[in-house]
């Protein structure tokens, strides 16, 4: 039979760790403590005890927020769509990816980010037009690595923040903030920038120690995974080792 629990009390009558039957006649023989009642058992110190305050409840950075994320592919949604609702965001994707070559690896990307959308019931807006044409205008003469990217992120987190502010969201981020083959310290930047001038809070988090949550994650939604960031330049740099140093010599 389990021994039964006593009810200790303090001198200023706080009830404390319970004790045992046992023990708590040993104490009351030993005149070490005063008995209140017998049933149930309860026993009371001759001093009071300052017990340790209640750990405050942290407060989530997302409680009670709206947040557009914007979305480059499925597999890096992943981890980062859980992590933000954890934090108490509620999460609305956001895709737009001009920068994507081609138009079939595009969709191929769209297709799988709207798989795994559905299937953890995440609400996306889905930018209507692929405005490729726009990004080669922009980096035409800036093909650089690092120099387009500047350029591609930017008009990403601006097309994003337009939206975030648009649709009442309290803030936007982006899952590109989870790669380590993206400049962090720049989309943080530029986020930041955009997010002054479109009057909404870009929120930075680094989603890439959830790396490897995101491979499998992956794997257990058989999502699609390209072998390049996205652009031409990208691709080529990837396949072809003299890649773009040829395009840019005179």
């Amino acid at each position: 039979m389990k021994p039964t629990s006593v009810v200790v009390l303090d001198a200023n009558g706080q009830q404390l760790s319970s004790t045992t039957a046992k023990k708590a006649r040993k104490l009351i023989a030993q005149g070490k403590v005063a008995l209140v009642s017998e049933d149930p058992l309860t026993i009371q110190l001759s001093y009071s005890v300052e017990l340790p305050p209640e750990p405050a409840e942290v407060e989530k950075p997302g409680e009670g927020k709206r947040i557009l994320l914007h979305i480059c592919c499925g597999p890096c949604s992943t981890y980062p769509i859980e992590r933000l609702r954890e934090e108490g965001f509620q999460v609305t994707g956001f895709w737009y990816n001009p920068n994507i070559h081609p138009w079939q690896e595009h969709q191929q990307r769209q297709e799988s980010a709207q798989k795994y959308a559905e299937a953890v019931g995440l609400p996306v807006i889905w930018h209507e037009k692929y405005e490729m044409p726009l990004y080669l205008r922009a980096v035409a003469g800036h093909e650089r690595f690092r120099e387009r990217c500047r350029i591609c992120y930017r008009m990403r987190l601006e097309k994003t923040a337009q939206a975030a502010t648009e649709g009442g969201f309290d803030a936007f981020t982006t899952t590109l903030l989870i790669s380590p083959h993206q400049d962090q310290a720049m989309i943080r930047q530029i986020g930041e920038e955009v997010a002054e001038e479109w009057g909404v809070e870009f929120y930075f988090e680094n989603f890439r120690r959830g790396w490897s949550e995101r491979g499998r994650l992956t794997r257990e939604h058989d999502l699609y995974r390209q072998q390049y960031c996205g652009c031409i330049y990208s691709e080529w740099e990837r396949y072809n080792e003299a890649h773009i140093d040829v395009l840019l010599t005179p």
